[in-house]
């Protein structure tokens, strides 16, 4: 073995170096970006089926990751190991389907065992090789160009650079096909229900409220103790206040009752009326929880009445709910 390094500075500037060649390596990606990379997304948009990734070794981690970004992203796709397709697996891909193959020499044997039968099967084939010529990317209806000049390994052995521009160009490929399909954000949220962003972008108002005998509401024109006491056994830190058809007249809040203490002395002939906000912060069923956290940080408040399309109280959401599920 050579001479092992031995200070923090020279482990640094290792890393720096590799740093700098991978950056690099990226960077030389875009001069490689030609009518080849527009032909892969129009195969891969015009694709019935769905996009077969497959590569071997550190290829086929990278081949696995890109897998998974096209099928978050809009676009089909699953990871099929090379060995393991020569062994019963590539009865996984059909006549409707394109496949993405990654090799790095573009002579990967595994891989290249694959070809005779794309070929009878009629598969498109979408390549990405650091080598132009080699007999994969020939044999392609696109290629790919992913080659980088050296490795960051000093021994230009270990696929480091190679790996990272096909992770890169990958991604590339992944974000030209969302932007192409007109993916959005909330498409992204129902792949992932259960993540932060998921949450966020899927939960509704409704999902959340509280309604039926869980809903603060007293009469407008009633006695100031009677919503107090609505407040207090409901728990939610206000109460709504509703006319004679039903409808949201205002609503009454544990900071109404902080004003109404400095404004009057007796409260025994205060009625609800004298001393709600009118008309209400108020929000629909069917709208995003993420924007009733807008609204409530906007307003500086802690709940919302929830009413329908005549403006009738049908719930009450709270501050705490939506931390509660996440969406927060």
């Amino acid at each position: 073995m050579g001479q092992p390094l031995s200070t923090p500075s020279q482990l640094r500037e290792s890393a720096l170096r590799t740093l700098q060649i991978e950056q690099a390596a990226i960077g030389g990606l875009q001069a490689k970006l030609d009518d080849q990379f527009d032909h892969a997304c129009q195969l891969i948009l015009a694709c019935q089926g769905r996009v077969v990734v497959t590569g071997m070794g550190k290829s086929g981690h990278i081949a696995g990751k890109l897998a998974a970004t096209l099928a978050s992203t809009g676009t089909p796709a699953f990871f099929v190991h090379p060995g393991e397709a020569s062994h019963g697996d590539l009865g996984m891909i059909t006549r409707t389907d394109v496949v993405l193959a990654l090799s790095n020499s573009g002579e990967t044997a595994e891989v290249t065992a694959l070809l005779p039968l794309l070929k009878r099967l009629g598969t498109p084939l979408v390549s990405m090789t650091g080598r132009p010529g080699s007999t994969l990317a020939r044999h392609a209806d696109a290629h790919l160009d992913s080659g980088v000049e050296r490795e960051a390994c000093p021994l230009d052995l270990a696929p480091t650079s190679s790996t990272t521009a096909a992770l890169a160009l990958g991604d590339a490929l992944a974000v030209a096909l969302l932007e192409a399909r007109g993916f959005t954000a909330e498409d992204f949220a129902l792949s992932h229900p259960g993540g932060s962003l998921g949450k966020r972008l899927l939960l509704r108002v409704r999902d959340l409220m509280h309604d039926g005998t869980r809903l603060p509401q007293v009469a407008l024109g009633s006695p100031l103790r009677d919503a107090l006491l609505e407040i207090t056994r409901q728990g939610l830190g206000f109460t709504c206040v509703i006319d004679s058809e039903g409808r949201l007249a205002g609503v009454y809040t544990d900071g109404d009752l902080r004003r109404t203490l400095d404004q009057f002395h007796d409260l025994r002939d205060v009625r609800v009326d004298d001393v709600m906000t009118r008309p209400g912060k108020r929000i629909g069923p069917d709208v995003l929880a993420a924007e009733a956290v807008r609204i409530m940080e906007d307003s500086r408040i802690t709940a919302l009445a929830v009413v329908d399309e005549q403006q009738r109280p049908i719930g009450a959401l709270h501050m705490h709910d939506l931390l509660a599920s996440g969406v927060i």
